[in-house]
């Protein structure tokens, strides 16, 4: 069975996620004790025990994230799997960084240092309350596409997670997404639901971030991933470096295209996914998109029970 591990994106954040992994695996204990001294602050706390709200905010919710998939990873690891087990690693916009933190690309350090950075730069792109994105359910890429143009009347829209065959989320000025979510219905979308986000991601308004990014990205070593990345804004294999480097900055105003790394994959001979970290938001999406492959949701010591034995 050929599979690929994938790591969640923002939104899959809950408070006490990755606690149970520390407290059964040493080696994801140290996941979050690294995370805590390179950012000079005990994130632990707030992921474990803080105020949703407060781990919700751009700046903390993508560092947790990253914290909680490589534990899970190292989780794995413990019980004798490698991320070389994959033929490939992928993850949905901040998930991208996880996946090269998984593969060894990556330093835990400098990863948690890099997202704690975007998530600043990302939240200080635009100023609260004047951007917005939505979710289009029951349109296609195509279809949202011409949405997003009709709604921008002179204001950034633009399809920015083509997520699966039924939802495309949209991003940009707040005006702007809000007439797209009008438009949208009377094109025939089953729902537009506004999303609570704290900023318009993957749009042209985040290229102040995207700045920031390349900056930070340029004084940060990156290695060939142990396994080939699958990069959000390519949908295909990528292992150079560089290459790696260019596109983590492209991502930040570019679209996440989750449908056709999928797609790109199964493909490529991928029967299996683990979503490795918290949630199950990756798994449901995948099934709507190719059910020929089978989805692992791995965040739990249970999870990494259940596909370790199933290994053996």
């Amino acid at each position: 069975m050929t599979r690929a591990f994938v790591f969640p994106g923002q939104g899959a954040q809950t408070i006490g996620m990755g606690k149970a992994l520390a407290e059964a695996y040493p080696a994801a204990q140290a996941v979050f004790d690294e995370v805590d001294a390179a950012l000079g602050e005990k994130l632990s706390s707030l992921i474990w025990d803080g105020d949703i709200a407060e781990l919700t905010l751009t700046q903390n919710a993508q560092p947790a994230l990253m914290a909680t998939s490589i534990a899970a990873m190292r989780a794995l690891e413990a019980e004798g799997v490698s991320v070389t087990d994959a033929a490939f690693v992928a993850g949905h916009s901040l998930g991208e960084y996880s996946a090269l933190a998984a593969a060894g690309a990556l330093t835990i350090a400098d990863t948690a240092h890099l997202l704690r950075t975007r998530g600043e730069a990302m939240q200080s792109a635009v100023p609260v309350g004047e951007g917005a994105m939505a979710a289009i359910l029951g349109l296609d890429l195509e279809a949202v596409r011409s949405v997003a143009e009709a709604a921008a009347q002179g204001e950034v829209c633009q399809a920015a997670n083509d997520n699966d065959p039924t939802q495309v989320v949209v991003s940009g000025a707040k005006a702007a997404v809000e007439r797209a979510a009008g438009i949208a219905k009377e094109k025939g979308a089953k729902r537009a639901v506004m999303l609570p986000v704290s900023a318009p991601f993957h749009c042209a308004l985040m290229q102040p971030a995207a700045d920031v990014m390349a900056e930070a990205l340029a004084s940060v070593e990156i290695k060939a991933p142990a396994v080939p990345l699958i990069a959000n804004v390519r949908a295909e294999a990528v292992t150079d470096p560089d290459l790696i480097r260019q596109l983590l900055v492209e991502q930040v105003t570019g679209s996440v295209r989750w449908r056709e790394s999928v797609q790109y994959i199964a493909a490529q001979g991928v029967t299996e996914t683990w979503e490795i970290g918290a949630g199950k938001a990756l798994t449901g999406m995948i099934r709507k998109i190719d059910r020929a492959i089978a989805g692992k949701a791995v965040g739990t010591p249970d999870d990494v029970q259940n596909v370790t034995q199933a290994e053996s």
